[in-house]
């Protein structure tokens, strides 16, 4: 499972422990599950490459089990296995970071350069609708996924921009709750995204709202 993330939260491994569980549940034959032969299911692996505009180390682990709430009378020691673990792997895929690994995949590289230019663009006196043209363009010129942008130019701002506009809607929200003394409120955040035209399944990636919940507030 390979996902990026311009910010990066530290429940990232109980969310994407909760997508695997759904992909297993579809992969999976129901009766299968209760047969005495052992069935194999694919092996995990889960990645998530960081783009974000805050300093963010090369490299850095997060692990489920730096969740766990020690129960008294079941305290493990150090040197027990946790009974549950899940590892994500977290990339800085920003530009001057892991070139090693961005040198393997021109593609990735590509994109890099793209994010870094929106970044650049942003920190500056632009609007981020001025900022994600501006990218593309000095993207397609400078000839940085110039044949897909071409084609699919409209489609790449369009998410792009969703997923900015987004970004900026929770930091505003985080903003006033912090100033107000209040609870910041997911389903403000999830209203506004739906207004925006953003799917549930994006809204609740975001959030870490359920989907029935999502649905319901665009009713």
């Amino acid at each position: 499972m390979v996902e990026h993330q311009s910010t990066i939260s530290e429940n990232l491994p109980l969310r994407l422990l909760e997508y695997i569980g759904r992909i297993y549940e579809k992969i999976i034959n129901y009766e299968r599950r209760f047969q005495k032969k052992l069935e194999k299911i694919p092996r995990p692996e889960f990645i998530v490459l960081y783009n974000g505009n805050e300093t963010f180390p090369e490299y850095k682990e997060l692990r489920l089990s730096d969740a766990f709430m020690d129960v008294q009378g079941l305290k493990q020691t150090e040197t027990d296995k946790q009974p549950l673990e899940l590892i994500v792997h977290v990339y800085n895929i920003n530009q001057g970071h892991n070139t090693q690994m961005l040198k393997k995949s021109a593609t990735l590289d590509s994109y890099s350069i793209l994010i870094s230019k929106i970044w650049e663009y942003r920190n500056s006196i632009l609007t981020l609708e001025e900022s994600l043209k501006h990218a593309i363009k000095y993207c397609i010129d400078n000839n940085v996924l110039k044949d897909f942008l071409k084609k699919h130019a409209s489609e790449v701002f369009s998410i792009l921009y969703g997923e900015y506009r987004l970004e900026d809607e929770i930091a505003v929200v985080k903003r006033e709750a912090w100033e107000d003394g209040r609870d910041e409120s997911k389903q403000t955040i999830a209203q506004n995204a739906l207004a925006e035209g953003l799917t549930p399944e994006f809204i609740q990636k975001i959030t870490g709202l359920d989907l029935k919940t999502i649905q319901e507030l665009n009713i």
